[in-house]
């Protein structure tokens, strides 16, 4: 059975970093793409960064040169740094995983999500 766990959220303030760990388990993910998403309160989950099985990246236009995906294989990890976090970035943050990149929430299966608050 495929698992995701997010862990490393918590409560920062704007401006400062966090970084994000999902250990996945079930599968072998090194041939799996893995994305990271948001949702705050009363919106949408939005797409926030991606890294393909050959390690290629992919951000949001609101996230680039502030957050960094990255993926460890060996130990079915992906993480998420965030820096210069912002107060309209709180949110849920979840991590996911399907068969190729893509920027909608069509991906296979999914953690249970991680809180990230950001006080102003």
């Amino acid at each position: 059975q495929v698992r995701l766990v997010e862990s490393g959220g918590g409560l920062v303030q704007a401006g400062g970093s966090l970084r994000l760990s999902c250990a996945a388990s079930g599968r072998t993910f090194g041939s799996y793409a893995m994305g990271w998403f948001r949702q705050a309160p009363g919106l949408e989950r939005e797409f926030v960064a991606a890294i393909s099985s050959n390690g290629t990246t992919y951000y949001a236009d609101s996230v680039k040169g502030r957050f960094a995906i990255a993926r460890d294989n060996a130990e079915n990890a992906v993480y998420l740094q965030m820096n210069s976090l912002k107060p309209e970035e709180t949110a849920v943050y979840y991590c996911a995983t399907g068969r190729k990149v893509v920027f909608t929430t069509k991906y296979d299966y999914w953690g249970q999500g991680t809180q990230v608050t950001v006080s102003s």
